[in-house]
């Protein structure tokens, strides 16, 4: 495995592979994003995994400066998962000058995550257009925890007519259903055995929709109120459509629910999709 951490060495580097899956990350890696390197190994003979805590999508109280970084760790699993090359820029390599061109995403940024995190998706879409740019990649494979995410990824793919492929990886979960993220690490015991009721409110709505029942916004209702008797500040819980994540119709297209509230101090995001 290689690591490198500027632009010119990292293109030379690739210059030699014919084709490229690409694993963007913040680092923090645990098992989820093992899996979506695996993932883009079935895809290509050269993986490239970035590590990159992007300074654009982060509000001045989102705590930047105190964000974990854990290079040797993540690069140590990286090493172990036979990744071809690490991309790990520095601030001053990605944007060496103030970057004042910005990539203004779709209407549909601006709701769930976007209405609580405002310009999030701003940053993450001028960074990873960014990425993709420099590493020029075939596949770029994101994870389904991420759900509204990946879907802004595959509208900025289809829209700017890039040639690759966007492929998703499937959430990885504790064997009691919690999804993984660097942010359990947070979580103090007793709410860490707390924190799984996110999944189980998602899941209750799950099974009610497959069980015919179309009120959704008594459903997100419901659940907002369960979680805050028991002790959780939801931000959203969202019934929403499957292929445009704009609020789900009563029909029998496929859904998605969407969760994200506070435990204490942590914020946690899951999501479960619902095929009809």
């Amino acid at each position: 495995m290689e690591i490198i951490t500027d632009i010119s060495s990292l293109r030379a580097r690739l210059k030699r592979e014919s084709s490229i899956a690409f694993v963007p990350t913040m680092g923090g890696l645990h098992e989820g994003h093992m899996s979506l390197v695996r993932l883009a190994q079935q895809k290509s003979n050269c993986v490239v995994a970035s590590i990159f805590v992007n300074p654009l999508q982060f509000a001045p109280t989102d705590g930047f400066d105190q964000y974990p970084r854990t290079l040797a760790n993540d690069c140590e699993q990286l090493q172990h998962q036979n990744t071809d090359v690490v991309f790990a820029p520095d601030d001053n390599s990605l944007y060496p000058v103030r970057q004042e061109f910005m990539l203004e995403p779709p209407q549909v940024a601006n709701i769930l995550e976007g209405e609580f995190r405002p310009g999030f998706f701003r940053g993450v879409a001028t960074v990873v257009l960014k990425l993709f740019n420099i590493v020029q990649p075939h596949v770029a494979v994101f994870g389904k925890k991420d759900y509204q995410q990946l879907h802004i990824m595959r509208e900025l793919v289809q829209q700017f007519n890039l040639p690759l492929e966007v492929v998703a990886g499937e959430t990885v979960r504790t064997p009691d259903k919690l999804a993984l993220s660097s942010r359990n690490h947070y979580l103090s015991e007793e709410e860490r055995v707390e924190a799984v009721q996110l999944y189980q409110a998602l899941s209750q709505i799950k099974h009610e929709i497959e069980d015919g029942n179309r009120n959704f916004h008594a459903l997100e209702e419901r659940a907002k109120e369960n979680l805050r008797n028991r002790g959780w500040k939801p931000d959203y819980i969202a019934v929403q459509q499957g292929d445009t994540l704009l609020p789900a119709l009563s029909n029998n297209e496929d859904k998605v629910i969407l969760g994200a509230a506070w435990l204490g101090k942590t914020r946690l995001i899951d999501n479960l999709e619902v095929t009809l």
